[in-house]
């Protein structure tokens, strides 16, 4: 243990991060001047600010809440610092408040199913002596690598600003006096509309991998530009996105691709090369596509869900991954058939295969693996579509994920797909016993009544029992 963490208390800013500190200015932004006001603020994380106020502690909105405000955009979090410890912010809020975490110790504050997150303000815990095994949880410790493993230093707001990631996302809302505090330059940022990284690049992604795909999901969501010195090292070191826990990354590709601008994340992760770290086998087959496929039924996938969430709709994990795998599916599963696999097995089969594949860059939770199978499945299903094996498929839980996928593929070019697409649209759109007629004339259509030809070749046959 002792061998595989390396104390890196002292020396984790490069020289660069301290230039940073020694030449910057704290610049205080008045109320007049940036014109966020108390109502454009969650009610409940008004609620944990003066509650920690009133204790005695000073608070601060922080981070996302704070750039989308000042931008005009309405925040989806709003995220709490204090120089309250964890401990005693469960004291103020008791039974609504959970400490989660042990790499970030970090406090939720729950109204219903609001949560407000409290972190305390973090230190550079300079001149630490040795610790204990008991008290390594609250400490900052890295790997060999530089890699974070805990940050459990704590100390106030002038050592915090300096462990934050981009400077867009170091404002501090002061809920004494209204005004913005901006150590690191965001304001100016902001205005340039540009991504830049606190501190020398190459150490915080050394320090947090994710860094990097998050600096592709702030562009792409905010529409800046990524600063050079953040952006030249991000093609060099992707591949350090393989150290980080397989839980975390499913997560942050929720965050990548359910943002509303998925198609857009999309691209910029192939431009840095970051894409084969988080689908590797659908990387392969994009180097491999033949006539758009599958990167425009990956595009289109990702319209589709665009298109939902900037409508205020639900998504769903499995449909995500169901449309970034199904190409390098259907090619294991034609591997299987050619092995006298039969249907049913084949694709029992290559859902195995690449779902076992696929977590090894990021896990699925099995609840989303089993949809996933169902609507892969489900493509297979929907042509057999004649009597009542409508109404089956129609009650299927998962119909109307499988629904949508075919319009995808119908929308990626499988032409041959789109009258089947459109019956099961005019389908769904009938009330239950006009739907029943609509599938008995498919029938009909395909298995003519019996003529003076002779019995219905493609009637069953019915044993002399049921004579």
């Amino acid at each position: 243990m002792q061998n595989f963490i390396k104390k890196v208390s002292f020396f984790l800013f490069s020289s660069s991060s301290n230039t940073d500190r020694n030449t910057s200015k704290r610049t205080i932004i008045s109320r007049k001047k940036h014109g966020i006001s108390r109502k454009q603020i969650d009610k409940h994380a008004l609620d944990v600010l003066y509650g920690l106020k009133r204790a005695g502690y000073d608070a601060y909105l922080v981070g996302g809440a704070v750039r989308d405000l000042m931008l005009g955009i309405e925040p989806k979090d709003f995220d709490v610092v204090t120089n309250a410890e964890p401990e005693q912010v469960k004291q103020i809020f008791k039974k609504r408040c959970r400490l989660i975490g042990r790499r970030f110790r970090l406090a939720h504050v729950g109204y219903g199913r609001n949560i407000v997150e409290v972190a305390t303000f973090r230190g550079d815990g300079e001149g630490e002596k040795k610790i204990s095994r008991k008290q390594l949880n609250n400490t900052r410790a890295t790997d060999d690598t530089g890699k974070l493993l805990r940050d459990n230093v704590y100390g106030t707001i002038n050592e915090d600003i300096w462990r934050r990631d981009f400077t867009v996302n170091s404002l501090y809302y002061n809920i004494k006096d209204f005004s913005i505090i901006d150590y690191a330059g965001a304001e100016e940022d902001i205005k340039k509309g540009q991504l830049r990284l606190i501190g020398d690049p190459k150490t915080r992604y050394r320090e947090d991998p994710v860094r990097m795909i998050r600096a592709i999901r702030f562009a792409a969501k905010l529409g800046f530009d990524i600063e050079q010195k953040t952006k030249d090292p991000i093609y060099e070191m992707g591949s350090l996105l393989k150290n980080v826990s397989h839980a975390r990354m499913f997560e942050e590709v929720l965050k990548l691709f359910h943002s509303g601008f998925a198609v857009e994340v999309f691209e910029k992760l192939r431009q840095f090369g970051l894409f084969k770290y988080i689908f590797p086998q659908t990387h392969h087959l994009l180097s491999l596509e033949e006539q758009g496929f599958p990167r425009m039924l990956v595009i289109e996938a990702l319209k589709s869900t665009d298109q939902r969430i900037q409508a205020g709709k639900s998504v769903n994990p499995s449909f995500l991954f169901a449309a970034m795998l199904w190409e390098p599916m259907k090619q294991r599963m034609e591997q299987h058939l050619a092995e006298d696999f039969t249907h049913q097995d084949a694709l029992y089969a290559a859902a195995n295969d690449v779902i076992r594949e696929q977590i090894i860059a990021t896990s699925i939770p099995k609840r989303f693996t089993a949809q996933m199978r169902e609507i892969w499945s489900l493509q297979f299903r929907l042509p057999k579509n004649n009597g009542v094996k409508s109404q089956k498929l129609q009650v299927h839980r998962r119909f109307r994920a499988a629904y949508d996928f075919l319009g995808v593929r119908v929308l990626a070019g499988e032409t041959e797909l789109k009258e089947l697409f459109d019956w099961w649209t005019v389908y769904q759109q009938k009330n239950p016993l006009e739907q029943v007629a609509y599938a008995n004339n498919l029938q009909q259509d395909k298995y003519p009544k019996k003529t003076n030809l002779g019995r219905n070749p493609y009637r069953k046959r019915r044993d002399d029992s049921e004579e």
